[in-house]
């Protein structure tokens, strides 16, 4: 059982930032490399790694779902069922998996077609993903294992895979991208190689890791459960949609700004890369939340809630000073990293800038929302992000289609969103009665 004091938080927010931030130099990396070869590629593979996130966030939702459930048994002393669990989520994202890849191969380039303005970009985005998609069976694995380690409250296993995702793939992507003496460039196609060749290592080293450690009685317990597979669709199902919805409206943000022009889209693409430093707190003591607070209300100790949620939002604000202080600070150094074009210097520093204050509400509002989600009420929060997505996509409809407004204020959608989730999470919370839902 997880204790409340600030080293135990951080004992298990430390690896899965850490994993987050390794992630996130390695995007950072991918976009830097690909800012450099060509700038079709660098907005194509933009483009197109955000539908790969928006399919693969339906594994993710799955594997919340499983950590959920897991952390829940653990708290009611039900050790015995993670098995089943574990090998019914494996079940569960195989399935999920192909159905994805199937789509991506055979649907998503006709529709990828007739949205983009520039095909030259379309086209990009299409040879990316063809590759990109078979990365999803081995996300099946790593989610799973993943999910597990989080229950357990065990995530240095977790942040060593992504050092090795990291190294793998910052090296693969520097010799696939410019190639070598004997190795052809491949350009986009060679950023798509390496991260799918990345993951395969990682989901490797995941399970050497799980076989060689005491926790190897998964493999020998594993089953399918029916009842299980029930329980992971209600809880899981609804996170699933949250992913999906999530990405899916940021997809077509990015389909939009695509079509106001190429230079809006370089910038946009630039931000992208750069947020997801300003994510690794927010996803780090995100994922802690629902671990601590479904381990708690498992136990019954309701009283510890407001505690948990105090703590983990206060050391999330200091760690988004840590990880992002730079856009405020020095934010044409942290622009360079990703494009050194002088053309998209000025524009991209405003929009960072403005955006900081998004993120921090955003450090703050998510904490309520996990809250909602280590509940285990996770159709009430897929009903808040519907809300909040539907809101968001308005705003951006009308900024971006009816008033034609400069990037800059495009970019003011990020604060519409960020706080009506934080806003209708609160709500919840104070107005219903949420501690005692059966999981």
């Amino acid at each position: 059982m997880l204790d409340l004091k600030y080293r135990s938080i951080l004992g298990m927010a430390l690896p899965l930032m850490a994993s987050t931030l390794i992630q996130s130099i390695v995007l950072i990396t991918d976009s830097s490399f690909l800012s450099r070869y060509d700038t079709i590629a660098f907005d194509a593979v933009g483009n197109g790694g955000l539908i790969y996130i928006t399919c693969f966030m339906a594994l993710v939702g799955l594997s919340d779902g499983a950590q959920i459930l897991m952390a829940r048994r653990i708290g009611e002393n039900k050790e015995n069922r993670l098995a089943r669990i574990f090998g019914t989520t494996l079940f569960a994202n195989a399935i999920t998996s192909i159905a994805l890849i199937l789509l991506i191969m055979f649907v998503i380039p006709n529709i990828i077609t007739s949205c983009a303005k520039n095909q030259e970009i379309a086209t990009g985005q299409i040879d990316y993903l063809n590759i990109r998609a078979f990365g999803l069976l081995f996300a099946v694995v790593s989610l799973t294992i993943n999910a597990y380690l989080m229950a357990i409250g065990k995530t240095t296993i977790v942040f060593i895979s992504a050092i090795f995702i990291a190294i793998s793939n910052i090296g693969l992507d520097y010799l696939l991208i410019f190639g070598t003496d004997t190795i052809t460039p491949m350009g986009l196609k060679g950023a798509s190689l390496a991260s799918t060749m990345s993951d395969g290592i990682g989901m490797v080293f995941l399970l050497i890791a799980l076989a060689l450690s005491k926790h190897q009685k998964l493999f020998t317990e594993l089953t399918y459960n029916s009842d299980s597979l029930k329980e992971l669709i209600r809880i899981g199902s609804p996170i699933v949609l949250q992913g999906v919805v999530a990405l899916f409206t940021w997809t077509i943000f990015f389909t939009w700004i695509e079509q106001i022009g190429e230079y809006e889209l370089t910038i946009s693409q630039t931000i992208r890369s750069l947020y997801f430093l300003a994510f690794v707190p927010v996803w780090g003591f995100g994922a802690t939340t629902k671990t601590y607070i479904s381990q708690y209300l498992g136990k019954g100790y309701l009283t510890q809630v407001k505690t948990i949620i105090k703590r983990i939002q206060l050391l999330s604000l200091v760690f988004l000073f840590i990880f992002f202080h730079g856009a405020i600070l020095y934010p044409e150094q942290l622009i360079s990293l990703i494009n050194p074009n002088e053309l998209y210097m000025k524009d991209s520093v405003e929009v960072l800038k403005f955006t900081t204050g998004a993120v921090a509400l955003y450090s703050i509002g998510s904490i309520f929302f996990q809250t909602i989600n280590g509940s285990g009420n996770t159709r009430v929060t897929f009903y808040i992000e519907l809300i909040a997505v539907f809101i968001y996509i308005i705003s951006a409809y009308l900024l971006i289609k009816v008033f034609e407004v400069r990037i800059f204020w495009v970019w003011s959608v990020e604060y519409i969103y960020f706080i009506s989730i934080g806003l209708l999470s609160v709500i919840y919370l104070k107005k219903f009665k949420w501690q005692k839902i059966k999981v």
